[in-house]
């Protein structure tokens, strides 16, 4: 495990709510209404932000907008590098609770 994985790890225990889970195969925290706060992906944070939060996040040298597969970027979530930790711990927060007010997707009726 590399120490980037360790540091989201031990943040996923620091955000109100959130459970470890997964999205795209990758680790995330999951909030009560099953939407994703953030996401870990090699070594980067992927947060959903908005306004001058997104403007602050991507200001950082080497974030940028997510692209699970290149040219297919996913508008609202940034890509954060480990170089930026320091920061990791209030963006995830902000997109964490963003994520919680999200409607919850009524369940698939069975066949």
């Amino acid at each position: 495990m590399t120490e980037a994985e360790l540091y989201f790890n031990a943040l996923v225990e620091q955000v109100p709510d959130a459970k470890p889970g997964k999205m795209f195969g990758a680790l995330c925290m999951k909030m009560p209404n099953g939407k994703s706060g953030a996401m870990f992906w090699k070594d980067h944070l992927i947060v959903r932000l908005q306004g001058k939060e997104m403007e602050k996040a991507l200001a950082l040298s080497g974030a940028h907008i997510f692209e699970p597969m290149e040219g297919r970027p996913m508008n609202g979530w940034v890509q954060v590098p480990f170089t930026h930790k320091s920061k990791w711990s209030a963006f995830a927060k902000q997109s964490a609770a963003a994520a919680a007010l999200l409607e919850k997707k009524p369940a698939k009726k069975k066949k």
